[in-house]
C-alpha cells in the first residue's frame, strides 16, 4: 500500500520516515519529496508497505500523531493522475 504523509518537519529524512513506519512492519520505500529548484523539503512524503494490514495499522496509529516535532497527517495515497 502506498501511504501519503503530510505536515512533516522540513528536516525529516527518508531514513527517519522509514524507521518510524518500520515499527509497524516491512517498508519497501520511504521518500520525502523535495522541491527541484530549491532542494528543500516540501513537507510531505510517501511510504510504501507491502503488507496492507500493517499499513492500515500504521495509518490509524500515526495519523494526527507527533513525529519529529510536528503533528503529521497520514492516509492512503491516491493513485497518481496522468499529466
Amino acid at each position: 500500500m502506498n501511504i501519503f504523509v503530510a505536515k512533516l518537519n522540513y528536516r525529516t529524512t527518508d531514513e527517519e520516515l522509514q524507521r518510524k513506519f518500520e515499527e509497524y512492519g516491512e517498508v519497501s520505500s520511504a521518500k520525502v519529496i523535495f522541491d527541484r529548484a530549491t532542494q528543500r523539503s516540501k513537507g510531505f512524503g510517501f511510504v510504501e508497505m507491502p503488507d496492507d494490514e500493517a499499513a492500515i495499522s500504521a495509518i490509524n496509529d500515526l495519523n494526527d500523531s507527533e513525529f519529529d516535532g510536528r503533528t503529521i497527517v497520514v492516509k492512503k495515497a491516491n493513485p497518481r493522475e496522468e499529466r
